[in-house]
């Protein structure tokens, strides 16, 4: 891995049901990353979330604004699992509009983009975070069953299915 899509600053958003790869590909893209010198950062949302309250509340937001921003790379995992507080998604896009065009922005999430507004609470606010996100990014959609629900049965058979803009390549596993 060369990691152009950090050094043009273009996001990634991970797409797909529950239990498809889409944490551990995230996972696997910030590990590569680190390994090429890159400062990386995951975060689960609801994890950040919190984060971002508590620092709000001790009014050190400016502080961890400013470490994030450090970062080569960001890393926002299972969007969509918690409904954010109106204040939450207001941190939330604080910090996507800050990391945008500044730092490369990878998303995992189970759930398509006309529903992100049930999370944010706002289309207007959704519309703004997905603007930035979406801009200069790679979408990938993972398909199939989970691999959890797979292991419960006899012998599992593992493929994940991505669709990488309108070409598609298979991973069977």
């Amino acid at each position: 891995m060369k990691g152009e899509y950090l050094d043009q600053r273009e996001n990634i958003i991970f797409v797909g049901n529950s239990g498809t790869g889409k944490s551990h590909l995230a996972t696997a893209l910030g590990v590569a990353a680190c390994t090429l010198g890159k400062r990386v950062r995951y975060w689960r949302v609801t994890e950040l979330l919190t984060t971002l309250l508590e620092a709000r509340e001790e009014q050190q937001l400016t502080r961890f604004r400013s470490q994030l921003a450090k970062q080569h790379l960001i890393i926002l995992d299972e969007f969509g699992y918690v409904l954010a507080s109106k204040i939450g998604a207001e941190l939330l896009f604080d910090i996507i509009s800050t990391a945008y065009e500044r730092t490369s922005v990878i998303v995992t999430t189970n759930l398509p983009f006309e529903n992100w507004t049930e999370v944010l609470g706002s289309e207007r606010l959704t519309g703004a975070a997905l603007d930035r996100l979406t801009h200069r990014c790679h979408i990938l959609e993972t398909q199939g069953e989970s691999y959890r629900l797979q292991e419960g049965q006899t012998p599992p058979k593992r493929q994940v299915t991505f669709t990488f803009c309108k070409e598609k390549a298979t991973n069977d596993r």
